[in-house]
């Protein structure tokens, strides 16, 4: 499960773009792909659309799962804090256990972060 900042940006669309390029090999490496924002259904679905991804993104509006998974954090940009999502992945197992939490993310190689 990969948490992103917004939908259709250029750091999160190269990410979410390799994700989708390199989607088979994950399935067959026996991960599935769910990607998590606080953007709201419409935006996820325009986003699916445009880059043909394959996998589903959850739309947090209420910001429940960033603060239970800990990403929604204060940021800043330009000299100016606000509470954003911080770019992360959780690899979980079969049993819903978290193995492994990527919180460097290298949006153009992603997936061969999580496979390893």
């Amino acid at each position: 499960m990969y948490f992103y900042p917004k939908d259709d940006t250029p750091g999160c669309t190269a990410q979410a773009c390799n994700l989708r390029d390199n989607y088979p090999l994950m399935l067959k490496e026996g991960f599935e792909v769910l990607g998590v924002s606080v953007d709201d259904a419409k935006a996820h679905q325009k986003f699916i659309k445009k880059y043909e991804l394959p996998f589903s993104l959850l739309a947090d509006t209420d910001h429940a799962v960033v603060e239970a998974y800990g990403v929604w954090v204060e940021k800043s940009m330009y000299g100016k804090t606000y509470m954003g999502t911080a770019r992360t992945t959780f690899v979980i197992d079969e049993q819903g256990v978290i193995q492994e939490i990527i919180s460097k993310i290298d949006t153009k190689n992603h997936a061969e972060q999580v496979l390893g």
